[in-house]
Parts: structure tokens; sequence; C-alpha cells
């Protein structure tokens, strides 16, 4: 221990725990992810059984994810957000109590009296209580429709105020004081429950404690464009009721926004409440100040410990997960006779805020005196990326990426350390000038932090790795790596490359085969069924990994109905009803429009289906109209009337092809090369309901303009003055990637092959669930020229034969529903009332357009 950590100790008389020849007890109070983490790490190392830990709990729940808290709103199911082991099943020697608030802690007795009178002494207390979010003192904050975003039940009240805006007509607002990170959350959280967010930051940017002007004000253009209102650099003056049931809220530059919903972000502040009023000392903002021991710093306060949001280690409070996991690890150690302290906490924060990646770690904004900086902004592609480096430029000392945080993985863990080449290769775009390989984790040194959540080191990755855990899964249980934020899980696997570990390609537990292998499994054998091919070729009964797979593998080389027999029990949610299942457990219904082409009398037919059944309609992105809100037991009166009207399924709910947008071509546009529209249609007949690992999406356009955008698609042709040029490998996404030239001037017959050939080569050996992007990326464009185009396998009559196979024996999934009375009797909402409607799917026009009105309601049909 240092010099300065002994005089501390010495100053404030805080003994190390000797070791104990009996069971003593320690009371944790607070059940969050730091109290969990500890209760964990001390349970794990007290082989003799030595502390009996007492957990007191104030919520109803316990531990859970709160990093994923507002995931909460995507499922509203509480268990999926509970961390693995919270209730710490079969150990004796760990007592939680749920809904337990602590109300007095006595340092002079060491015991504790909850709110219900009930005392518990104790050996040792560790104070887990977190933090409280901060709500300024704003005229009205008291107000039934303000509210706060810290827990579950804060999540329930913001749900139902959202819900009675939406139903009560008009243009529903939602105001999030507060633009930071969990502000930003609570932004995106209003608009999926269909209320027009705000967001009122007080300074002149948004995560401006992450980030600096330029990248904060990337930041705030990006989500301006999203829909979502940006306020900075204002106050909020007043929030008044308003006569309509909601609230006007009044900020400093003049504006006024009613609203059904306000969520106070501001910040938190540490739950010292207790400490304070047990006369321990606390940090000079808050927080119980403790020494790099994690102990209490005070007289009288031997045996006392804060870990996480509460804690001011030697004067500092830390707001993030990784740095309390730490204080966590440590007092374990303390209560076991061990030295551990702090130490350095990393404060690198690494997320997807509405869609957009935004990072930064260490110095970030640049304090280091005379350090330099480095940065690439692209305004065209929407992206920022700054590096501060020592004053030699040699050593990385933080930065900040907004719009693609790729680099993030590699860059965090570089942070002082020195650079292993020319800073601006480590964020300038790919296909830099030098040619030099794009840098990874082989070039970290074994000391750099892969996993600041939980303290593990490329060092302790490549032991791991040597004492022969050779998979992903192996390394993120033995060295917990990975387990929390899950941000660092792709480097485990360049570990294992870098080390040159061959992982396993296994695609589940019960087959120890690829997808590919499966692939080639069921087209060589006459197994045409998931219990023949678990029984012959893998193990166990299955799971939802290779049920959905095998599924596909077998739309894939046969013609059989999805809903036939055995195969229909391996469809997911959408395949099960044909039908994509939306948020408030409705289902929309897209009948096909090759190419965009529609007639008349067909969108007549739609409008009048739309009408008639109370569908919300949208005009897609890929030319074709959906329906939204049916229920399930609608279904087969929908479709009856689209397939008799002559309209066919679509495949919106498959991994299939879904559509192949058009420009209007060569008929109409006076730049029109080649008939795009009709290239289209023929595409989409051709393909269409072929199964494929992921949806494929395809565009043709009749011009080098591109109006049908084909450069975004899995399939992309464009017009030229000889023919078509045919791109490949574009997809939307978390990642958008533009699709790369496979074969220029094309004729119509030569394009439709090279088409066959490379679907069927995608589909044959794409992993699961893998896009086009990255399995060209995978495959290597030049080595899918020489199979398409030049047939280096001697593949191509067989692809080709294959979608002739597929063409010839191609029918409308739908219509074989309508002509089955026995796959017709799936489509009920409920066993017991199947021709009963919902009452709870009703619709509400909102800011011109209906949206559902009760968003939350439970899922139907399933």
């Amino acid at each position: 221990m240092g010099a300065s950590h002994e005089a501390t100790r010495r100053q404030y008389r805080i003994p190390s725990l000797a070791p104990m020849a009996s069971t003593s007890n320690v009371v944790v109070v607070g059940h969050g992810m730091v109290g969990h983490r500890f209760v964990e790490a001390l349970r794990s190392r007290d082989t003799e059984g030595r502390w009996r830990v007492t957990v007191l709990a104030e919520e109803s729940d316990a531990a859970y994810d709160r990093v994923g808290l507002t995931s909460y709103t995507e499922h509203w199911d509480r268990p999926r957000l509970a961390l693995p082991g919270n209730d710490y099943p079969d150990d004796d020697l760990v007592e939680v109590r749920l809904g337990s608030r602590v109300a007095a802690v006595d340092p002079v007795t060491r015991s504790v009296t909850t709110a219900d009178g009930t005392r518990i002494g104790y050996d040792a207390l560790v104070l887990a209580t977190g933090s409280s979010a901060f709500v300024p003192p704003v005229p009205g904050r008291d107000l039934p429709q303000c509210h706060v975003y810290r827990t579950l039940d804060d999540l329930d009240a913001i749900r139902a105020d959202a819900v009675r805006a939406v139903a009560a007509g008009g243009d529903a607002a939602g105001v999030v004081i507060g633009g930071g990170l969990l502000g930003l959350e609570a932004a995106n959280v209003l608009r999926g429950f269909g209320v027009a967010a705000h967001v009122v930051e007080t300074a002149p940017r948004l995560m401006a404690a992450q980030l600096d002007e330029a990248g904060g004000a990337l930041l705030t253009r990006m989500i301006g464009e999203l829909g979502i209102a940006v306020h900075v650099g204002v106050g909020t003056e007043a929030i008044e009721a308003s006569a309509q049931g909601g609230v006007r809220v009044s900020l400093s530059d003049g504006t006024t926004i009613d609203a059904g919903v306000v969520i106070f972000a501001a910040g938190v502040r540490p739950r010292d409440e207790l400490a304070r009023a047990a006369g321990l000392a606390l940090g000079e903002r808050g927080g119980v100040l403790t020494d790099a021991g994690c102990a209490s710093a005070a007289p009288g306060g031997s045996g006392i410990y804060a870990i996480g949001e509460v804690a001011a280690i030697e004067g500092r409070c830390y707001g993030l997960v990784g740095p309390g996991y730490t204080s966590a690890e440590v007092v374990a150690d303390r209560l076991l006779g061990g030295t551990a302290e702090f130490g350095t906490a990393d404060m690198s924060t690494k997320l997807k805020l509405l869609g957009v990646d935004v990072a930064s770690f260490g110095d970030a904004m640049g304090h280091t005196p005379g350090c330099l900086e480095v940065v690439v902004h692209d305004a065209v592609k929407r992206t920022y990326a700054k590096l501060v480096l020592s004053d030699d430029a040699r050593t990385l000392l933080g930065g900040i990426l907004v719009g693609d945080a790729a680099a993030y993985g590699v860059l965090r863990p570089m942070v002082g350390e020195p650079l292993p080449g020319d800073p601006l290769e480590l964020i300038a775009p790919s296909g830099n000038s030098s040619g030099a390989p794009s840098l990874g984790v082989a070039a970290l040194p074994p000391a750099a932090q892969i996993c600041s959540c939980n303290n593990v080191t490329k060092g302790d990755l490549t032991d791991a790795i040597a004492a022969g855990r050779t998979d992903v899964a192996g390394l993120k249980k033995c060295t917990q790596a990975g387990t929390s934020c899950g941000s660092c899980v792709p480097l485990l696997k360049q570990m294992l490359d870098a080390e040159g570990v061959e992982q396993s390609k296994a695609l589940c537990e019960h087959f120890g085969q690829s997808r590919a292998e499966l692939f080639e499994i069921v087209s060589a054998t006459e197994v045409r069924t998931f219990s023949g091919l678990v029984a012959r070729f893998g193990s166990g009964k299955g799971c939802d990994i290779c049920k959905p797979v095998v599924a596909s593998i077998l739309a894939s080389t046969s013609s059989g109905h999805i809903l036939d027999g055995e195969q229909a029990s391996l469809q997911d949610s959408n395949d099960h009803f044909l039908a994509n299942i939306q948020r408030n457990g409705s289902y929309s219904v897209v009948p096909r429009v090759p190419g965009g082409d529609i007639t008349p009398e067909h969108l007549i037919l739609i409008g009048e289906i739309a009408r008639d059944f109370g569908l919300y309609t949208k005009i897609t992105g890929g030319q074709r109209i959906d329906l939204f809100g049916a229920r399930v037991d609608q279904l087969p009166q929908i479709w009856r009337r689209l397939v008799d009207g002559g309209m066919e399924s679509g495949h919106a709910y498959g991994k299939a092809l879904r559509t192949v947008k058009s420009c209007v071509g060569s008929d109409w546009c006076r730049y029109g090369q080649q008939d795009s529209v009709q290239m289209a249609i023929d595409l989409e007949l051709r393909y269409r309901g072929l199964r494929a690992p992921h949806k494929i999406k395809m565009g043709v356009s009749g011009c080098a303009r591109e109006c049908a955008e084909a450069r975004g698609k899995d399939v992309g042709v464009i017009a030229t003055d000889n023919g078509w040029n045919l791109y490949v490998g574009g997809n939307g996404g978390m990642t958008p990637k533009h699709a790369q030239l496979l074969a220029a001037d094309l004729d119509d017959d030569t394009l439709i092959r090279y088409v066959d050939r490379f679907l069927m080569f995608y589909i044959r050996t794409a992993d699961r669930l893998q896009r086009t992007a990255a399995w060209v990326e995978q495959m290597g464009l030049e080595h899918l020229r020489e199979v398409v185009c030049d047939d280096s396998l001697g593949l191509a009559a067989e692809f080709e034969a294959a979608v002739t196979r597929h063409v010839e024996g191609y029918a409308c999934e739908w219509k074989g529903v309508l002509d089955d009375p026995d796959k017709l009797s799936r489509f009920v909402s409920f066993v017991n009332a199947p021709d009963a409607p919902d009452p709870t799917v009703t619709f509400t026009r909102h800011a011109g357009r209906m949206v559902p009105t009760d968003i939350g309601m439970p899922t139907v049909g399933r």
C-alpha cells in the first residue's frame, strides 16, 4: 500500500479486518447491480464460509440490469432484466429481503433498523444505496405528470402517462429535462410511445460531459433529424397544469410546450442520507467519504464500507457501473483480509443513442497540459472522430467518436499506452493512402484493459486462452469479460483469432455443424423434418436458434408449405401467423406489389380493406402498402379479400425476398436508359418466397442517377447504355453498407443468371442471420466474382437449376392457408373466444396519423 493510503488509514483509524475463525455478519444495504456484484464476489472467494450476508433491498425487484433499463420498454417483462443468480439459489449464507427499506444506521451498536422496525446487527456494513435522480427546483416539479427515469416503477408510471396523452388525441408531446445519456434514452422511449419528444438542456450541446463542441453539434443535428426537438442552452422556468389534463412547460427562451408527460433526467445525487444521519463523513459533493479501500473515512465508522455511486472514494463519486464493480471487488477482498485498493477508474462510455453511435474515453476533453488533438470530421457521412495525444504525439490520452464507434473497442484499451503507428490511421476511413493494415487487438499490450466493467486485461484473456478457454463463452465464464455491458464481446473473438484458436462453427448446442454444413446435409439426404435431422445428425430436442434455421433450410430446399405438419412448430413468432407482430400485439398485412407497380383496382381494394377493418396504412420505402393493426383472427378475412382480388403475400414476415424497388425507368423518365420497372417486376416475381439466412432487398435504377437507391440493397441493378451493372452486398441496419460492383454492362439473361448464382451461393454458405454485406466481406468480392461470373467451382448450373425449381414450385403461402382448414384453425386471438374482437386494440389519430391507443397491451395469439 502506498504511503498516502497508509496515512489515510492512520488518520481515520480504520483497521483491515483480520481473518476470523467463526461466521460473521455483513449487511448490504441496496441490491442494485453493484450490490449484487459484491455478494457474488464475496461468496465466490469465501470458500470457508466466514461471512453470512443479509441484503436489504428497497425495491420489490431483486438486482436487475439498470444499464439496460430502457430495454424494459420493448417487452415490459421484469424478469428479463434480472441479473443472473440474483436470488443466490442453494446458498444458505445469503438472505435477500426485498421491499425492506433501511431507515437508520447506528455505528455505535453496529446495527441497522428497517422501516418496519426490524433491527439487524452487523460485523460489517456495506452501503450500496446508489443514487437518486436530481430534480432541479422548477416550480411545478411535483405535478403528477412529472417523473424521473431511474427504476422499473418509474418506467411503468411514464408509460401510463404517455398512453393517456396519446389517447387524448391532438399532438401529444413529452418533455425530457436533461440532454445527457439518460435524457436521450428517455426521449427515445417517448418517441416509441408515439409521443413527440422534446429534450431541454441548459448546456450549449447534448452530452456535454462526454462530447466536445463539434461532437455535440453533430449529435444534436442527427438527433434532431430523427424527429426529436432539441432545445440547448435554455433552462426550464416553470411547469403548470393545463386545462386539458396535461402540463405546460415554459422555457427560459420564451418557448412553451404543452405536454402529457415530463421526465427529469438532469443528473443524479448519491443516496447518502443514511450515512449523513449516522454522522459519517461525506464528500464535498455528497456521497460517503471513503479511503482507497472503500472504507468509511470517519471516526466511529469502523466496519462500514460504501460501494458504487454512493461512495465518494477519496472524495470522488463515480457514476458508471465499471468503477462500481471495482469498488465491490475491493470490499469483498478487504473483508477476507486482503489489501485491494480502488486505483484509477475507467470513465469510458460507449452506447447507441437512437441509432447513433457515441463513444467517449480517457481525457476526451483534452485537459492534459500540452496535449495534441487529431480530428477527422466528415459532415457528409455524419461521423466525427477525435484523438487526444500527449505533447510528443506518442501516447493516446483519450478520444471521442460520434456516428461511427467501430474503433472504440481497440482505442479504449490503448489509453495511456504508446501508439503503434500513425494516429490518423486509427480514425481515418478505411482505405487510407498508406495501405497499412487495420489495427486490431493484436496491437494492444498485455496490460491493456479489454473489459473496463470487470477490469479484465488482454493478459488475463491470453492466460485464459492458454488454460484452454477456446471460445467466447469460455472466456466470459472464466474472466467475466463481456458479462456486463457487452461492448467488449467483439474483442473476445478477436483475441481468439489473434491467438490462433480455431473457433467452433457449431450452430448451437444441438448441432455441431454450421448452418452451411446443415444445408449440405439436407440437400444430400432425404431428411425433410427437424426431428429426423436432429435424431440423425444432432442431439437433444432443439432450441430457438436451430429450429428456425432448419425451417429456413427446409423451405429453401423444397416447395412444401412452411405451416405443413411438424415444420409449423419450427417457425418464429412472425412466420407462425404469416404476419409481422407489432409492439401493441396486433399484426401487419403486407400484400406484394412487384417493383412498386400497382393497378388502380388493387389500390382501391387495399383502401377498402383498411377502411372496413380500421387499419392504419403506410406506404413504405420498399414501394408497397402496409396495413397495421389487424388481430390474429382478422388475418384470414383480410387475406381472403386480397387473394380473391388477385394479390398475394409480400413475405414481410419471413427471412426471404422482401421487395424490389424501382424508379419509373425508360417508360416515363427522360433520363431512363433501360426498362427498370419491368426488370424489377421480373426479379421480384422470380425470387418471391425464396427463403434465406436473412431478409433480402433489391433495387433497379433506370440510369446512373440512382433514384431506386439500388446500391443500398442486397442486390442492386443500375442501367447503362450497354445493359445493366450488377451490385451486391448493400444493406441497411446497424452498419449500413454500399453494394459493390460485381459485373458491368450485362444483358437481361446474363444479369438474371448472375443473380441466381449469387443468391443460391449466399443461401447455401452464409451463417445464421448473416446479411449479404457481412457475407460478401467474408467471402471477398474477387472470390465471388470468380464463382458467380467465371463458375470457378463448377456450380453455376446447379445454382440456376435450384432457382428454377423454386420458381416452378412457388405458391402464395397465404392462399395455402386459406385452402386448408387445419392451417386456418390456428388464427384465433383466444381459444375460448375466437369471434370476439379484442377491445384493447384501438387506434387514435395522432398528429394526422393512426397510432395504437394501448401501446403496451399484451401480445395476442402467441
